[in-house]
């Protein structure tokens, strides 16, 4: 089973380095390159003020961040929820940086994830063209009609349907679908055989009997059936 989350998070700024920070995080589960429906979503407070160029990207004002949990609060949630999947990132670096330095704040250990930047997965299977999120859904004819502003779910979500189409389309799903294989466990408990207190009373009749046995002694000495008719007379 391979195990992928679809990431993306908005910020305050351009750079870690300078004091900008994570103020949305959301992710997707894949399952075989297959949406299984789970996610992670959460809006932080970056204990800073918002930059006006930053909020024309995204909305999130500062009143709106001031009553959300820090990212100490929410490190925890976020781990356990993308645990050691593999991470599906457009610009991979910028995400990463600012998700490391979150990390680092409250004392927690950098992600060593598996990492595929869809960017520049983008560049190989189409160089020279634009490889921006909405270039790519224009390519692949996939609805980004919802995305007005940056949002960190929505774009994971749309993210998940163009990754699917970099990586060869619907058709990989429908195969991954149709090589899995679901094994079941069924617990038994074996109990003895139940034996009859009597033996069903014969079916036959003694002149049917008489008769068979007749017929197999004009069969000769190597009929099969001969055998068959010591093991009656033995268990009688």
């Amino acid at each position: 089973m391979k195990r992928e989350i679809v990431l993306d998070t908005e910020t305050t700024g351009l750079s870690p380095v300078t004091g900008d920070r994570v103020v949305e995080i959301g992710c997707v589960e894949l399952i075989n390159h297959i949406p299984t429906g789970r996610h992670f979503h959460v809006y932080l407070n970056p204990e800073r003020d918002m930059p006006e160029e930053a909020y024309r990207v995204h909305g999130l004002s500062s009143e709106f961040l001031r009553d959300k949990p820090r990212f100490a609060e929410e490190a925890g949630n976020f781990l356990a929820f993308i645990d050691e999947a593999t991470l599906v990132i457009h610009n991979a670096p910028f995400d990463m940086a600012f998700l490391n330095a979150e990390l680092e704040r409250v004392g927690r250990p950098g992600l060593r994830n598996e990492v595929i930047d869809t960017v520049m997965v983008a560049r190989q299977v189409h160089p020279g063209a634009r490889v921006s999120l909405d270039a790519l859904c224009k390519h692949y004819g996939i609805d980004n009609s919802r995305r007005t502003l940056h949002g960190a779910l929505l774009d994971s979500e749309i993210l998940a349907d163009v990754y699917l189409e970099l990586i060869g389309g619907r058709q990989v799903a429908l195969a991954l679908i149709a090589e899995t294989r679901i094994e079941v466990s069924i617990d038994v408990e074996l109990r003895p055989a139940r034996v009859r207190p009597a033996p069903l009373p014969p079916r036959l009749s003694e002149t049917e009997r008489q008769a068979h046995a007749a017929l197999v002694g004009t069969l000769g000495a190597e009929a099969v059936w001969l055998a068959y008719a010591d093991a009656a007379v033995a268990a009688e």
